[in-house]
C-alpha cells in the first residue's frame, strides 16, 4: 500500500508526538491571529466561537493527510478545498491564493520549529523532506507560486511574513477568545510556548518578549518525558475538553 508520506519520513516523527503537535498548534494559534485574511474564518462565525475547536480541527485534518494511504489523503485534500470553496461561494468571494500559502507555510514552519525544541535540529536533507510533503499537500490544493524546494521556500516565507500580517480588532478578538477558552492560567502558559517557536515578525507584531518562561522548563519537561511523567504535566495544563482528543495524537510504536 502506498502512503501519502512514507512510513519511516520524519514527518511521521514530527507529527507522531502530541506534545509537538500541541506546539505546532501553540504557533499557528498566534499566526493565524495577525493573518490580513483572518475575517475570512470569521465569515462562518466558528473561528471565535471556538477557536480552538477551529485550529485543532486544522492540524487534526493535516495528520490524516500525513498518516493516510496515498488515495485517502488525496481525498482528505480534496475535501478541504471543497469545504473551503462552499464558503467562498456564500461569502460571494474568493479567498485569495497567498491565504492558502500562508497556511501551509505555518504548517511547514512550526512543523519544523517544534520538532527543533523538543527533540533536535534537522539536517537539511530532512527539512526538505518536510517541505516536499506540504508542497505536495498544495499542489493537490491547486495553489499557484509554490516555490519547488525548501531552500527557494525561505526567502517566499519572509516576504509573507511581512506582506501579510497584521495586528488588528481580530487579533486582540481572538486572543481574548483564547483567553476565555483556555482560562487565565492556560493562557499564559499558551503565550509562553508561542515565544518559543513563532518567528521574530510575529513576537514583533504581538510584542513578544524574546525570553520565554517556559525556556527553562523545557530541559525538565524533556526529562519527564524519558520517566513517563509528561502526561501528569499535560492532564494539569491542557483543556478537560481536549485530553482524550489529544492523547490520540501520540501514534503508538508498532
Amino acid at each position: 500500500m502506498q502512503f501519502f508520506v512514507e512510513e519511516n519520513s520524519i514527518v511521521r516523527k514530527i507529527w507522531g508526538k502530541s506534545d509537538t503537535v500541541l506546539f505546532i498548534f501553540a504557533g499557528a494559534a498566534a499566526e493565524f491571529a495577525l493573518n490580513k485574511a483572518v475575517d475570512w474564518l470569521y465569515f462562518t462565525g466558528r473561528l471565535p466561537a471556538d477557536p480552538l475547536g477551529r485550529l485543532f480541527s486544522t492540524v487534526s485534518y493535516a495528520r490524516k493527510i500525513i498518516f493516510s494511504p496515498a488515495a485517502e489523503a488525496h481525498k482528505a485534500i480534496d475535501t478541504m478545498r471543497q469545504i473551503h470553496t462552499a464558503v467562498e461561494k456564500n461569502r460571494g468571494s474568493s479567498i485569495p491564493d497567498w491565504a492558502y500559502r500562508d497556511v501551509l507555510f505555518m504548517l511547514i514552519h512550526y512543523s519544523i520549529a517544534s520538532y527543533e525544541l523538543l527533540e533536535k535540529k534537522l539536517s537539511n536533507e530532512e527539512k526538505e523532506e518536510v517541505y516536499n510533503v506540504f508542497y505536495r499537500v498544495g499542489t493537490r490544493m491547486r495553489l499557484k507560486e509554490l516555490p519547488a524546494t525548501y531552500i527557494e521556500w525561505l526567502p517566499v516565507r519572509h516576504l509573507h511574513l511581512m506582506a501579510d500580517l497584521q495586528k488588528s480588532e481580530y487579533t486582540a478578538d481572538l486572543f481574548k477568545q483564547y483567553k476565555k477558552h483556555l482560562g487565565a492560567m492556560r493562557f499564559k502558559v499558551l503565550i509562553e510556548g508561542q515565544k518559543l517557536v513563532v518567528p521574530d515578525r510575529v513576537k514583533e507584531l504581538l510584542q513578544f518578549k524574546d525570553f520565554s518562561l517556559l525556556t527553562p522548563v523545557v530541559p525538565i519537561y524533556k526529562i519527564s518525558r524519558l520517566m513517563k511523567m509528561d502526561w501528569l504535566l499535560k492532564s494539569i495544563l491542557l483543556p478537560a475538553d481536549y485530553k482524550e482528543q489529544i492523547k490520540e495524537l501520540d501514534v503508538k510504536k508498532k
